[in-house]
């Protein structure tokens, strides 16, 4: 039986601290999530979410501690990655294929299907977000970091986005949500970022 991406995936961080620039965001800030359990980040804005979401998927270096990863990690966040000259079927089927799916996966299912052949600057706020959860589900990772993931969308979307997550979760995936906004899961345990402000 082959193993699936979910098998053996795991996230931790041990003593992390984030400095930009002169100032240390947070520091002291220790986690491990292994198959199907969930972390939300809250805190004000600036206090490092996002910078915290970007140490945990390898995309910026920590000022102090460690992270450890198994698994594949994607990341949802405001920058889109989406090509905007492009429409929105060859900026995902571009991606699809850097990422070793077949075709782009989630079109039917997050309502993209009537959007297309549009290019990608002409999407809404909403759209979008929903363009990058379905780059994010191609990309078959086991574990998934969506920083403030509901923005932008409707009542319609976030009940979507939040189901998906759940089938992630219950598929063995990991999740790390860093969002104002609270989330609709019994699954998350809550990180409150300022209780590590430096």
């Amino acid at each position: 039986m082959q193993p699936t991406p979910m098998q053996g995936a795991r996230i931790a961080a041990v003593d992390l601290a984030c400095r930009r620039g002169d100032r240390l965001l947070f520091k002291g800030v220790s986690l491990a999530l292994g198959r199907g359990e969930a972390l939300h980040v809250t805190g004000a804005n600036g206090v490092g979410k996002s910078s915290l979401l970007r140490l945990l998927g390898g995309l910026a270096r920590p000022f102090a501690g460690a992270v450890e990863r198994r698994g594949a990690a994607g990341l949802v966040d405001e920058r889109l990655a989406l090509d905007p000259e492009a429409t929105l079927g060859s900026a995902l089927a571009f991606w699809s294929g850097i990422d070793g799916g077949g075709a782009p996966a989630g079109i039917e299912v997050l309502g993209l299907a009537g959007l297309l052949e549009v290019p990608v600057r002409y999407l809404s706020t909403g759209q979008r977000k929903r363009a990058a959860m379905a780059r994010l589900l191609a990309q078959d990772a086991p574990i998934w970091l969506l920083d403030e993931p509901l923005n932008g969308l409707d009542i319609n979307a976030v009940a979507l986005v939040e189901r998906l997550t759940e089938d992630h979760l219950a598929a063995g995936g990991i999740v790390v949500v860093a969002s104002h906004q609270p989330f609709a899961s019994s699954r998350f345990r809550r990180l409150a970022l300022e209780d590590f402000a430096a």
